[in-house]
């Protein structure tokens, strides 16, 4: 059966990435592009509906990101969420003004319309709202599916056209009934089969990376994480023997990281790997650089340089298979140049040479990171690669405010190693999304053995998250967090003071750096 997309327009939201996830849940496939969008590629695409995302601007400044008209002239179901909401209302003919009381935050929704968009929903509900601007005046044909107590417009229909719109944001887990309003978009107005399944997902990868390569040989870079890992099994079943894995030790690992990746691939998987140590040059190269964008450029560099150098050993080798996830291309991309800035560089899309020899295979660039987790369940990974918390490409790098050495890198490792040891002897290890240890920059006075000590500060970072586009931060028990600073002080030498961060993203990322 042909595979139903839906195509989410981004227009800048901080949510656009859930609106995605939510489309998933519900077995149908979904894809994000920018506002700017041509109308070939949509057409190519051929979705069954269009979402516009919300965005941080108002539709009547100058240079706001605008919808292309053409788009209303498919004649497939519409549904503008917010400023997407907005577009719709002021190039249909409405009109949009600043609002005298902004709206953010919970707020009841009166539904006046329980057909299409609320079907099989309560009288009120709860939504989410975050908008500085409302709509005024509807456009000819619309009419009123539900308001709050400050706004009239909440949302609206034109049923003729299918053409929706709704100032909140069902998309967040604050409204009531939230993916309930999405289903009734996608299965009553868009008429979607809920025929998004990750085992189908394999199966096409599979035969697509078969025609892909052809009797090329392929090069993975594995490094042990759920994403490399997963998709080097994956290649594997497509191509066999003619993949060659290469292990690259950055000297930027966890403690036995390289041993124990080098010992599940040797007794799990019957694949050509191949071990690289390149930890005294990825050191040497870092040394002085305390710029986190241009500690992650010259790893991403130095790296494919490595790939490149092993490649001219392998007869053939014409592919570089990589984990790059959904939300790595996402955040490295500006999606048109202001509402959607680039928040970091990934190492998997950023930082690569332009004259790259090897061409990307990158089978799970369009998934998430809990849909590859449910692959590497499919494809029968162990449990210790499919539950493996989520490490940066540029590793403790990252998790060094400042400038990497050995010494930083040692009393890292050390810290790192006993947190991983704590929570999983606790048993919440699989209940977080990512727990891992920072280095900070700085040192402060201590007392140890009645002796006045000055040393580094560690910083524990945990949170829980679904996709790792937003997160909050893990409420551990105050005993756990004992245990973890009472060890981390008495046993790593150079550290005599651990904090807890207690910050959600947004704002902050989950990554220091």
């Amino acid at each position: 059966m042909k595979k139903d997309k839906i195509l989410i327009i981004d227009f800048g939201s901080q949510y656009t990435q859930l609106i995605a996830r939510r489309i998933r849940e519900l077995k149908v496939f979904s894809l994000i592009e920018p506002c700017n969008i041509d109308m070939d590629k949509i057409k190519f695409i051929n979705p069954k509906g269009i979402i516009l995302s919300g965005g941080p601007h108002s539709v009547y400044q100058k240079n706001a990101p605008q919808l292309n008209k053409e788009i209303l002239e498919l004649k497939i179901p519409i549904l503008g969420i917010c400023y997407g909401m907005q577009i719709l209302m002021k190039i249909l003919g409405g009109d949009v003004k600043e609002s005298q009381q902004r709206e953010y935050g919970k707020a009841q929704l009166y539904i006046d319309d329980h057909t299409d968009l609320f079907f099989s929903l309560p009288a009120k509900i709860i939504c989410w709202m975050s908008h500085m601007d409302k709509v005024v005046k509807l456009p000819i044909g619309f009419t009123v599916s539900a308001h709050t107590d400050n706004t009239v417009f909440a949302a609206v229909a034109n049923k003729e056209k299918k053409i929706y719109g709704v100032q909140f944001h069902p998309e967040v887990i604050h409204t009531q009934n939230g993916l309930q309003i999405i289903s009734n978009f996608l299965f009553r107005i868009c008429e979607c089969f809920a025929n998004w399944q990750l085992e189908d997902f394999v199966n096409q990868q599979i035969k697509k990376i078969k025609e892909k390569v052809k009797n090329e040989n392929v090069i993975c870079g594995l490094s042990g994480g759920v994403d490399s890992s997963t998709a080097a099994v994956l290649v594997h079943k497509a191509i066999g023997r003619r993949l060659k894995c290469i292990f690259v030790n950055n000297g930027l690992l966890r403690k036995n990281e390289a041993t124990n990746v080098i010992d599940i691939f040797s007794k799990n998987f019957k694949i050509n790997l191949h071990y690289v140590d390149a930890s005294k040059l990825f050191l040497n190269k870092l040394k002085g650089i305390t710029d986190p964008e241009e500690k992650r450029k010259i790893i991403g560099h130095l790296f494919i340089d490595i790939f490149e150098k092993e490649a001219k050993k392998i007869k053939n080798a014409k592919f570089l298979v990589q984990g790059t996830l959904y939300p790595d291309v996402i955040e490295s991309t500006s999606f048109f140049g202001g509402p959607t800035a680039r928040i970091k560089t990934h190492h998997n899309v950023g930082g690569l040479p332009l004259d790259m020899k090897l061409k990307l295979i990158e089978p799970f660039r369009e998934l998430f990171k809990d849909e590859v987790r449910e692959i590497a369940k499919i494809l029968k990974l162990p449990e210790q690669i499919i539950y493996r918390h989520p490490f940066p490409g540029p590793g403790l790098a990252v998790r060094i405010i400042g400038e990497v050495t050995k010494e930083r890198l040692e009393i890292l490792r050390q810290a790192d190693y006993i947190l991983e040891e704590i929570i999983k002897k606790r048993g919440v290890y699989k209940e977080l999304w990512q727990a891992f240890c920072v280095l900070l920059p700085l040192k402060t006075v201590g007392v140890m053995g009645d002796k006045r000590t000055y040393e580094y500060v560690i910083a524990i970072r945990a949170v829980n998250s679904l996709d790792g586009m937003t997160a909050d931060w893990a409420h551990l028990d105050a005993d756990i967090l004992s245990e973890i600073s009472n060890s981390i002080t008495n046993k790593v030498r150079g550290v005599n003071r651990v904090v807890f961060d207690i910050s959600s993203k947004p704002p902050a990322t989950i990554e220091w750096e």
